[in-house]
């Protein structure tokens, strides 16, 4: 039988590991609104990112999708707003290891292109302990509605 003290370390722990991928979750639509296409690729060094039809790993690939596949206007962002709920996170402490699946709604305005959704779906992730650190290491968008992209996507 485990002590009080194991079962409050071990619960601790948890929540840490929860909090910190919640943050890096969250972190994502941050930098993706903020046109930040290398703070993303950095973000994601570790990851596979499968997108329809793309899959790319590796900091370099990544930043080059954003940098080929997402579009920037006169402010150098996408003018966009993602939007991200319904977070579920599970977490294996013994393997260093956990998966997430939220939802995600992106909303897009230009001065052509009045305020509204483009997009949902879910974000897919694994992440693992690398170094004492929790960092993503698959991020899987699974599209679900979709709206008008044109000003969105290359």
């Amino acid at each position: 039988m485990k002590s009080v003290t194991e079962i409050d370390s071990n619960l601790i722990a948890l929540l840490d590991a929860e909090r910190e991928i919640t943050r890096l979750i969250s972190t994502y639509p941050y930098l993706v609104d903020g046109g930040k296409f290398d703070e993303i690729a950095k973000l994601l060094e570790h990851a596979t990112l499968v997108v329809p039809g793309s899959v790319v790993k590796g900091r370099a690939e990544i930043e080059q999708y954003f940098v080929s596949g997402i579009q920037r206007h006169y402010d150098e962002t996408p003018r966009t707003w993602h939007a991200v709920s319904n977070i579920l996170v599970n977490v294996d402490l013994d393997k260093d290891s956990a998966t997430s699946t939220s939802y995600f709604t992106v909303h897009q305005e230009l001065p052509e292109f009045p305020l509204q959704a483009i997009c949902t779906g879910r974000y897919e992730d694994r992440f693992a302990k690398l170094d004492g650190t929790w960092q993503f290491i698959r991020r899987e968008v699974v599209a679900h509605l979709m709206g008008d992209v044109k000003f969105h996507v290359s």
